[in-house]
């Protein structure tokens, strides 16, 4: 059975800094595309970003753009999510999640509370 496990979440002040990790066990993820979601107290889960599985394509969603970067080894099965300059905004339960191929649906992990607060 697949498992995801991400790390590294916490408490940081507001314009710093963070990085996500997202560990696959039982499974290899490196022929799949993996990505980010979050989901904010009292919000739907939304998509933060995705990486393909050789690890030179990504995309963002626009609130994260410029800010967020995610990138992968698929030598360790990570996919890592580096956040910078965070806000408020950005507090949520942080998810990775893979995606099954051929479908648009995502196999997630049990999430990362990411907190941005002075």
């Amino acid at each position: 059975q697949v498992q995801l496990v991400e790390s590294g979440g916490g408490l940081v002040q507001p314009g710093g800094s963070l990085r996500l990790s997202c560990a696959a066990s039982k499974w290899t993820p490196s022929a799949y595309t993996m990505a980010w979601f979050r989901q904010a107290p009292g919000k739907e889960r939304e998509f933060v970003g995705r990486i393909l599985s050789s690890g030179r394509h990504t995309a963002y969603a626009d609130s994260v753009k410029g800010r967020f970067t995610i990138s992968r080894d698929n030598r360790k099965n990570t996919m890592y999510l580096q956040m910078s300059r965070l806000n408020p905004e950005d507090t949520a339960v942080y998810y990775c999640a893979v995606q099954i191929a051929n479908t648009d649906s995502y196999i997630y992990g049990q999430g990362t509370q990411v907190t941005v607060s002075s």
